[in-house]
């Protein structure tokens, strides 16, 4: 498709990288090499709006000198580069202030192995068939429904990256990975009003993807939400579709980051052990998922991934961290290092974090609300959030329930509360589950909660 060589980069690489750093003089290095291909193609009107295709390549060195850390990068992998890379690891390391809690990942046995984590699609499919599936996703929306009147756009994005970690401390691990997915805002026309609705899909390549099914969703949530107005201002069960409810795990996954506890920066800060969500909600955080997006055998530093039950019982289990935040807090590493490439450190990252469903179908839900609010979209959340105390106010819209039934659809009305409330008033998690791909990698079913302030008319 591309024509980029993925092989180039590998353990062996890293481990090169490694021995060349502790040749120059670290202690100890590690070493984060990276190839990757990333295609978007948007859609509009029949035509292609937009079409990028980009790879890279580099490596990142790690290396540490008694307590002091340095940091070098590069995109050359020849042996000079790599030899330029870790001089300037060295160097910035020798510069580097003492840091009692620096120190290089230790070696955790065997490395797992995770199934199914690339699709030969995302890599083999022509840049025309891409174009395609992304016009298949518009066509289907602007076809479902008379009510539709065209699309924001639709987009389709894939990629394809190998990894290859090595540490003087034994680390090593490397793995091939790829994702697609495709979306598309519907926008619909009736009494007065324009609405949009989202519809989305996710695979590993491209063959994983329904476009019917993608535009379907788009059109019937957008056509749903015509003639919506604004509900009474009232204290009331809401239930939170999957896609409203990622968004939030999305958000406590980032307060569950060691760094973020240790900075006081987290409305979670000082309550490990205590009751801070009901007992129907059980939270993990679970590298090894085969479905996940963010699934890997090793995580940013080489750390084997694993699944960690941050809350379970209703009780708050543990926190998320990397080599230098356990370090800190006296622990071990839950395989939690996230990298945003090759030029920058690992920190702290959650991988895929999953809901465990319940027993309840989304009717069953409706039946359990009886009167309230469904949510099927908020606006401004993560700005809308104080990271501190964890206090939210957002806007947001959806359909009444009435009778235990969904009723007339609502919108411009604001929600209110604080993440622990919220968890806490978790009543039912429902029984089907969806990854949602937007602002992390999340696994949620609908969430039902007992009661949440709708500030409206």
């Amino acid at each position: 498709m591309r024509g980029v060589d993925v092989s180039a980069v590998d353990v062996d690489l890293a481990k090169r990288a490694v021995e060349t750093a502790v040749a120059n003089g670290a202690d100890d290095a590690e070493a984060y090499a990276i190839e990757e291909t990333r295609r978007e193609i948007s859609v509009y009107g029949e035509e292609v709006e937009s079409l990028t295709a980009a790879s890279q390549r580099g490596i990142g060195i790690r290396a540490w000198i008694g307590s002091r850390v340095g940091y070098g990068f590069g995109t050359d992998l020849s042996p000079d580069g790599l030899a330029q890379a870790a001089a300037r690891a060295v160097s910035t390391a020798e510069a580097a202030d003492p840091d009692e809690f620096a120190g290089p990942p230790a070696s955790a046995g065997e490395t797992p192995v995770v199934a199914g984590l690339s699709d030969s699609s995302a890599s083999e499919w022509e840049t025309a068939e891409a174009i395609e599936l992304a016009l298949a996703v518009e066509r289907a929306a602007t076809q479902a429904d008379p009510r539709v009147a065209g699309v924001t756009q639709a987009v389709y994005v894939d990629g394809v990256e190998r990894v290859g970690i090595a540490g003087s401390t034994g680390i090593a691990g490397e793995f091939e990975a790829s994702t697609a997915y495709a979306y598309t805002q519907a926008l619909a026309e009736g009494e007065r009003s324009r609405e949009t609705g989202l519809g989305f899909g996710l695979a590993r390549g491209p063959a994983g993807l329904d476009p019917a099914a993608i535009g379907q969703e788009a059109a019937e949530r957008a056509t749903e939400m015509i003639g919506a107005s604004k509900p009474d201002s009232r204290a009331c069960p809401v239930i939170l579709d999957p896609t409203v409810a990622a968004s939030f795990v999305g958000l406590l996954g980032g307060t569950l980051g060691a760094d973020s506890v240790q900075r006081g920066r987290s409305p979670l800060a000082e309550r490990l052990g205590d009751e801070v969500a009901g007992e129907a909600f059980v939270l993990h955080d679970d590298g090894l998922d085969p479905g996940g997006p963010a699934s890997s055998p090793v995580d940013g530093e080489g750390v084997p991934h694993r699944r960690t039950a941050l809350i379970e019982e209703g009780r708050l289990r543990t926190f998320l961290y990397d080599t230098y935040a356990a370090r800190r807090g006296g622990t071990e590493s839950t395989g939690n290092a996230g990298r945003a490439g090759y030029r920058t450190s690992p920190s702290v990252s959650a991988s895929n974090l999953i809901v465990t469903p319940g027993s309840l179908s989304f009717e069953d839900l409706l039946a359990e609300v009886g009167e309230g609010i469904c949510i099927t979209d908020v606006a401004g959340l993560h700005s809308g959030v104080n990271p501190i105390s964890g206090v939210f106010s957002v806007g947001a819209s959806g359909r009444v329930i009435s009778g235990g039934e969904l009723a007339e659809p609502v919108r411009e009305f604001t929600i209110a509360s604080d993440l622990v409330s919220m968890l806490r008033a978790i009543r039912a998690v429902g029984a089907t589950a969806r990854w949602v791909p937007f602002g992390g990698s999340v696994r949620t079913a609908p969430l039902l909660i007992d009661e949440m302030t709708i500030s409206g008319s």
